[in-house]
């Protein structure tokens, strides 16, 4: 599966915000977007008015690379949004949630959405008592995702077991097991990305 490999602080630079992709790092004084507030490049200091297809050009960005996928899956993704019930801004927002990789992440069990989509990869996670290994694997309501046993005596997740998690309210996790439960659908309001789903709706409806 194709992905992103270049400079991930680059990406927070080019969009102006916080979009978490480094763990850790995005949260201390090293982060690039603290020490260079500005667009990378020769012409970075240069700010310029954006027009509308601009905004809602870079709302779309934004949501691709806090999320780790490329334009032909972003695009599949909207187009099952739309077939769905709903609003269909929401409705995207909420497949991305549900990916595995994302899941994973919000559960605490990795640092970064990016090493979450590494571990998930390496078969670290099982769902439902079955290995899955695909990081945009969508997880339905009342399934279960696991740390495998084995892994369970990895640094890692020895580490992390020992680290306080905040997970969202239709989540649920118990680190002693290194096991967590969708419980709900997630909500616009618990989705806390810096994201306008809006005009990327109007990008993609035009």
């Amino acid at each position: 599966m194709a992905r992103y490999t270049g400079p991930s602080c680059k990406l927070c630079r080019r969009e102006g915000v916080k979009l978490y992709l480094k763990g850790d790092r995005c949260y201390s004084d090293k982060c690039a977007l603290v020490r260079r507030p500005y667009a990378p490049g020769q012409h970075g200091h240069n700010k310029k008015k954006l027009t509308n297809y601009g905004m809602q050009l870079r709302e779309k960005q934004k949501a691709k690379r806090i999320y780790g996928v490329l334009e032909a899956q972003f695009r599949r993704y909207y187009e099952e949004a739309e077939r769905q019930k709903g609003i269909t801004g929401e409705n995207l927002l909420r497949l991305l949630e549900m990916r595995l990789d994302n899941v994973v992440y919000r559960l605490g069990f990795a640092r970064s959405r990016a090493e979450a989509r590494q571990l998930v990869r390496h078969g670290h996670f099982t769902v439902n008592g079955k290995k899955v290994n695909i990081p945009s694997y969508q997880v339905k309501v009342n399934d279960v995702i696991a740390v495998k046993e084995k892994s369970r005596e990895l640094e890692l997740f020895k580490s992390l077991k020992e680290v306080a998690t905040t997970v969202p309210k239709w989540l649920t996790v118990d680190k002693e097991k290194m096991e967590g439960q969708v419980i709900a659908l997630p909500q616009r309001e618990d989705i806390d990305i810096p994201v306008n789903e809006t005009l990327i709706v109007e990008l993609y409806s035009k």
